[in-house]
């Protein structure tokens, strides 16, 4: 058995526990049908090719680990499985982007991945049940450890800007207590230290900060509160992340 085969059957053995372990209340991410397949050939940590020839990328995550191939192979590789989501028009690359099931599971693969700690749930989520769905299966890898939430530095601290810059360009998880909020223009400032130039802060376009409120979070409420806000690191002095959406930030319990 070669080396990557053996990395396959590990995560098979492992599947059974965690389709056990995932969310029960996976309807949230049931949308309209897209059709249906087998599974042909796996290309990346979150893209497969069906035996029709079409290439489906899976919506709501952001694959993490190097593992991520391996994992996404040990699940559907060869399966026949259904296809759902909003919009069945293929990306710039061709892809079909789609929420996945194996046929007959309610769970969908996105869940079993993040479940697995091999994918994080991405910003781009707008359906609300279906983003509860993909974070508690999140919340419940982190709890356990598992795959990329074994490392402790898996969370940046939004106190330590220089360990956010590492990941310029890459989707990272930020935690920390917000120092205050500041508009400046169009744009809202959820600031975590007072120096603009080195400091962690997170920034919300006039149109993102209504979508906020409208969803019963008051931005000027987060101050002295501990969030976790997950996007990717840019820098404009310091580290940034841009908030678009309501589920890219999510209050932790207790000040």
């Amino acid at each position: 058995m070669t080396p990557a085969q053996a990395l396959c059957a590990g995560f098979a053995v492992a599947l059974v526990g965690l389709l056990a372990a995932a969310p029960a209340d996976a309807a949230g991410c049931s949308f309209e049908p897209q059709g249906e397949g087998r599974v042909a050939a796996v290309i990346d940590a979150r893209t497969f090719r069906l035996t029709d020839g079409r290439e489906i990328r899976l919506l709501g995550i952001e694959p993490v680990a190097g593992t991520g191939r391996a994992a996404l192979a040990a699940i559907i590789a060869g399966r026949e499985v259904t296809l759902s989501g909003d919009d069945d028009s293929p990306d710039r690359y061709g892809r079909q982007p789609a929420f996945v099931h194996l046929a007959g599971a309610a769970t969908p693969v996105q869940g079993t991945l993040i479940a697995q700690g091999e994918a994080l749930v991405a910003a781009d989520v707008a359906d609300r049940g279906c983003a509860a769905t993909l974070l508690a299966a999140e919340a419940e890898a982190r709890r356990a450890r598992r795959g990329t939430w074994a490392d402790p530095a898996a969370i940046k601290n939004a106190e330590s800007p220089g360990d956010i810059l590492t990941g310029i360009g890459r989707f990272t998880v930020v935690e920390g207590r917000v120092l205050s909020v500041r508009q400046a223009g169009a744009t809202t400032y959820v600031n975590f230290g007072r120096n603009w130039t080195r400091d962690f802060a997170v920034t919300i376009s006039r149109r993102a900060a209504a979508a906020h409120e409208a969803a019963g979070i008051r931005l000027k409420s987060l101050e002295n509160r501990r969030i976790r806000v997950r996007g990717w690191v840019g820098a404009r002095g310091g580290p940034r992340i841009e908030v678009l959406r309501v589920g890219q930030i999510e209050v932790l319990g207790g000040n």
